[in-house]
């Protein structure tokens, strides 16, 4: 029984679907999916076309917005919005160290969780499609990683689509996940360098807090066990709208004065650990790197080898003359699943994902080639979370996709520049502009 309800401009009905956790065996397994649909209040009982929205990550459920705030304003006047919890996330069959013990030992967990990538999403979709839209195509919009999805949704099941709609989310077609760090971490430089540039005295400020964690084993009250990597991976809020800013007001109040001498404050613990932990999305670290693999190479923790490439970024090191800390971005690394209590009971889970071997493609570029269903991508100029040029190429190789290559945004353009970031997608893709 669906339930709705009402917000400020608003009508919402919670809607839940059962699905084959494995699409090739549709007699097997299920799992449930959550997903809230929306309606503008003065449109509740028109007959309208349906948007689908898929949430970056992976491992994120959809936004639970209050009303018609940020991008929803604009998509509710033309369209009835699904947002879907993609499976394992938000209100569907979660996934995390309380519920994967239900599958068995680490092999039985890493086998079930292989199976929450994108094409699984795209099955999920069709499966529930008759339901929600009668049979009739409806429009994706992917975030992210969300527009990771939707160029799977184009190349497995494009028959399902009306439009679809990608923001900061066109993923290498056959780059390995050393490629795609490769690319990063001098992106992710340069973001900490124009962090810098903006607030040169977080210099200083970066250094001292490496060195206090360097030197002392610190632990956060959540258990937390706060290294100077840790630290460093806050460099990954840089890739957004206003970061650098909320990056800067977390360093001013690092350090009280105690009796036992400076010590890093309560306030700044707390801001920092809720910045780290992954107790709310666990997924998002377990099943990162999976969604770069499209064949017999194992991603093997590509971030973490691939960042010995890269001296730099070794904060001892930096210490040990005048150069500034460098941080990180959206990386994930296995000291991850030593230093987060939420992530530790899924250290072998993740490791055994890592060296999976068979892994199937995500993406067909001959039917991208082919494609027909109309296509507009925003692509942020120097996304720190995904590669420009990896971006533009996947977009030459999607026929009739026309892009929007702008610099006045980061990656969360959609949430940060809404309505105007859909609204120019979809005037994109009606062929309006």
């Amino acid at each position: 029984m669906s339930l709705s309800y009402r917000q400020p401009g608003v009508v919402l009905t919670d809607r839940r679907f059962t699905v084959p956790l494995d699409h090739a065996a549709p007699d097997g397994e299920t799992i449930e999916l959550y997903a809230r649909e929306a309606v503008a209040s003065d449109k509740a009982g028109q007959d309208l076309p349906w948007l689908l929205y898929l949430q970056g990550g992976p491992g994120f459920g959809a936004n639970r917005f209050i009303g018609r705030q940020a991008w929803l304003d604009r998509a509710l006047r033309d369209y009835r919005v699904l947002l879907l919890d993609q499976r394992g996330t938000g209100a569907s069959t979660p996934a995390n160290r309380q519920t994967l013990p239900l599958r068995g030992g680490p092999a039985a967990q890493a086998d079930y969780l292989s199976r929450f990538r994108a094409d699984s999403i795209v099955r999920d979709c069709e499966a529930i499609r008759p339901q929600v839209t009668g049979g009739a195509r409806w429009t994706v919009l992917g975030q992210s990683f969300g527009g990771f999805c939707a160029v799977s949704y184009l190349s497995l099941a494009p028959e399902g689509l009306a439009t679809a709609l990608i923001t900061g989310g066109l993923p290498a077609l056959d780059a390995h996940a050393d490629d795609v760090y490769r690319a990063a971490y001098p992106r992710i430089e340069r973001k900490v360098a124009a962090h810098y540039a903006r607030y040169p005295q977080d210099v200083e400020r970066a250094r001292r807090i490496a060195d206090h964690l360097l030197t002392r084993d610190v632990v956060l009250p959540n258990g937390y066990r706060f290294t100077v990597e840790a630290f460093q991976s806050l460099g990954q809020m840089l890739g957004t709208g206003d970061g650098s800013h909320r990056l800067h007001h977390l360093l001013e109040d690092a350090f009280v004065r105690t009796p036992g001498g400076p010590d890093l404050s309560d306030a700044f613990q707390e801001q920092a650990q809720n910045l780290l932990s992954y107790a709310a999305h666990p997924l998002y670290a377990v099943v990162h790197e999976s969604v770069y693999g499209q064949d017999a190479r194992p991603t093997d923790w590509a971030a973490e080898r691939v960042r010995a490439e890269f001296p730099q970024f070794d904060a001892a090191k930096a210490l040990t003359g005048d150069a500034p800390v460098l941080f990180t971005g959206e990386t994930v690394h296995p000291w991850m699943f030593d230093t987060d209590p939420a992530l530790r009971p899924l250290r072998e889970t993740a490791g055994i994902l890592a060296t999976r071997t068979d892994w199937t493609p995500l993406y067909d570029r001959e039917r991208l080639a082919a494609n027909e269903v109309p296509v507009a991508a925003a692509v942020y100029h120097d996304d720190m979370y995904v590669d420009t040029a990896h971006a533009l190429e996947t977009a030459r190789s999607v026929r009739g996709l026309r892009t929007w290559v702008t610099d006045e945004f980061e990656h969360d353009g959609l949430r940060a520049g809404a309505p105007r970031v859909l609204d120019r997608l979809l005037a994109l893709a009606r062929d309006e502009v």
